[in-house]
């Protein structure tokens, strides 16, 4: 026994740091800051993107100021500015919200629709393992028709999000090619990030996108990732350690 013990060490003291590395991100979500933060007017973060690049290569958010929506995949980000426009997110860039992980399919299936969204949803949620992990999903293909929005830049002092989104700008796309970069989290997870799906979208040509109101996908190829690890860093700034964020313990 002691044999093989000392054989196992050795392998595993030979295998490079950093396919050890990789394979600890690979089942890890990092986010940075929470959903009820964001909802609340915390629209200032001090994560670069060549940070959250260390964290992950796929994922969702948005810039500082609550600057557009944010899509990612394959190692690149997009911010999809409130003019619908899509733009590659540089790495000084700077985030107040973001999700991200090493995305890397544990299940994929084609389909080939017309499918609404919330059919949609319920046909993925039939390929969840469990209700009691997350995962990050990633569909590719074609949508017969696909809803969209986006944020104007916001300044100081910040209202809450729930008075952003009345001067959202929405966007109607027509058989439109692209991809669906999203999360799925349980519901006890609800205030951290949102409960259920979120989803934003980018258009394969890369010109334009946003977080996903509606669609009705055509043929398409959903692959998901499974994730039981949730890493956290929460922005040391002035606006989240002065926000009132719902469910926060008062100081007495």
């Amino acid at each position: 026994m002691k044999l093989i013990n000392a054989f196992i060490l050795a392998v595993l003291c030979s295998l490079p740091a950093a396919s050890l590395h990789a394979r600890d991100k690979a089942e890890t979500v990092f986010q940075t800051s929470t959903l009820s933060a964001l909802m609340e007017g915390v629209y200032e973060g001090n994560t670069t993107f060549a940070e959250l690049k260390s964290q992950g290569d796929f994922g969702l958010g948005t810039l500082n100021g609550l600057d557009g929506e944010m899509v990612g995949f394959g190692g690149v980000f997009y911010q999809v500015t409130s003019d619908g426009k899509a733009h590659e997110v540089p790495d000084d860039a700077v985030t107040p919200f973001a999700v991200v992980t090493f995305f890397e399919a544990d299940k994929t299936v084609s389909i080939d629709g017309p499918l609404e969204c919330e059919d949609l949803e319920k046909y993925i949620l039939e390929l969840l393992p469990s209700d009691n992990i997350f995962y990050a999903i990633k569909i590719d293909g074609r949508f017969e028709s696909i809803k969209t929005r986006s944020v104007p830049r916001q300044l100081e002092p910040f209202p809450p999000l729930a008075e952003v989104v009345k001067k959202e700008s929405v966007f109607e796309l027509e058989n439109a090619e692209g991809t669906i970069a999203g999360y799925w989290f349980p519901e006890y997870l609800s205030g951290v990030n949102a409960a259920g799906f979120h989803f934003h979208f980018l258009t394969a040509d890369r010109k334009t996108g946003g977080h996903v109101l509606d669609c009705r996908a055509g043929k398409i190829k959903i692959e998901i990732d499974y994730n039981d690890d949730l890493q956290i860093s929460l922005p040391k700034t002035e606006n989240f350690l002065d926000a009132d964020i719902p469910g926060a313990p008062k100081q007495q």
